[in-house]
């Protein structure tokens, strides 16, 4: 194979390597059922921010099976839960201006859906992160771990 035909090879096999860039954003779904669809959000950290988009396939509207994201330490998650109780559904059942909370979507019901996009920067590298929803009684279930991966 002559040095041209050898260049052009190496050339149009580069160009048809796929570029692999970070996903930065999940789909969620929450159920009737009280279930999330996944149990795990893993976030790059090459991305600079992050989204979840948030369905709630169930048909119960949100007074009655609301779900909702929301993100924080590991360490945090019930004192933020229960808190975010006492804040009520006005208030999504998040307390308002908690410096613990990473990010959170608003309250949905039934065929609704909602998003929240978060700079990454927000989560350190060594430290250990839940979502949940914080609607009454759902984060004994409804709840995941959240991965900051190279």
């Amino acid at each position: 194979m002559s040095f041209k035909k050898l260049a052009l090879a190496a050339i149009l096999s580069v160009a048809a390597t796929p570029v692999l860039a970070a996903e930065c954003s999940v789909d969620i779904d929450s159920t009737d059922a009280m279930q999330f669809n996944t149990k795990e959000i893993s976030i790059s950290k090459t991305c600079k921010e992050f989204t979840i988009n948030l369905t709630h396939s169930g048909k119960l509207p949100a007074a009655a099976m609301g779900h909702n994201v929301v993100i924080t330490k590991t360490a945090d998650m019930n004192a933020v839960g229960s808190e975010g109780i006492a804040a009520g559904a006005a208030n999504n059942y998040v307390k308002e201006g908690d410096e613990r909370i990473v990010a959170h979507t608003k309250l949905i019901g039934g065929g609704e859906s909602t998003s929240v996009t978060f700079p990454v920067e927000k989560l350190a590298a060594n430290e250990a992160y839940t979502f949940f929803c914080s609607f009454p009684g759902h984060s004994a279930i409804m709840k995941g771990d959240v991965k900051l991966v190279d």
